[in-house]
């Protein structure tokens, strides 16, 4: 299995509008960060992390692979923006399918009443909804397990796929989910920034439910501009922790495969 990051940066991407900081007037590429999505393939077969506002520009950037199905984190802009611009995507079967919570389904219907219409108008996308809750269930042969996390107040999910777990826009996260992750091979955190925030993880934060869950590897996503520069705020990283980036393409070995190494 492997995981491409298409977007690791925050609601308002890096560089921020109207700002002179030292990250956004970073040359370096590792500064430039669309919102935060990714992609899993697992047998060849691509599943969507969430599917903000520049999920059209990241699909080309990565070639506009096919895509099995999307798995939404919660219902902020920066993480469904882009379901529009799913069209593509929409013409097979009975819809493209997309899994989340019953209150992101909720939204989803509101947002975008046109795709859920009686008699859709034509060419608008086809979504099918499956509204998960914390059982495990089956994408493209792959099981997920959903991971609750608390977005300041909002419940939101993660997800746990074989050896990877996949964490964003937390600021809370239940023992009964860290039991879930404790151990991994992969972890994918959020940290926002260095200074503390009122619903998400700063540095900090993240590196202590790092050190507890105790990942072979972990990697920080969903970073806005007061991270610093990549080359700066990598500095602060013990090892083992990675910012991820843009593109970045990481593979994770199954669970058969690391017990056998242990």
């Amino acid at each position: 299995m492997k995981l491409r990051f298409l977007g690791t940066g925050t609601s308002t991407g890096v560089p921020q509008i109207m700002c002179n900081c030292p990250t956004c007037q970073s040359r370096d590429e590792h500064d430039k960060r669309l919102r935060s999505s990714a992609m899993v393939t697992y047998k060849d077969k691509n599943i969507l992390i969430d599917c903000g506002p520049d999920f059209r520009q990241q699909m080309l950037e990565c070639g506009s692979p096919m895509l099995e199905a999307l798995m939404i984190t919660h219902s902020h802009y920066d993480h469904v923006g882009g379901v529009d611009d799913l069209r593509p995507y929409c013409a097979m079967g009975d819809g493209f399918p997309i899994y989340c919570r019953a209150d992101v389904a909720g939204d989803l219907r509101d947002r975008v009443p046109y795709c859920f219409a009686e008699v859709p108008y034509p060419g608008v996308p086809a979504l099918n909804i499956t509204e998960i809750s914390t059982k495990p269930f089956v994408v493209a042969d792959l099981e997920v397990v959903p991971l609750p996390v608390m977005h300041h107040r909002l419940p939101i999910v993660g997800f746990k796929m074989d050896n990877l777990a996949y964490i964003t826009d937390a600021k809370k996260i239940p023992d009964s989910t860290l039991e879930l992750i404790r151990g991994i091979d992969t972890l994918v955190i959020n940290a926002l920034r260095i200074k503390d925030h009122i619903s998400h993880f700063n540095l900090q934060q993240a590196l202590e439910v790092i050190a507890e869950v105790k990942p072979r590897i972990a990697y920080i996503t969903h970073m806005s501009h007061d991270m610093g520069p990549h080359a700066e705020a990598s500095l602060r990283l013990p090892d083992g922790v990675k910012l991820a980036y843009d593109g970045l393409v990481i593979h994770i070995p199954d669970q058969f495969d690391r017990d056998d190494n242990n």
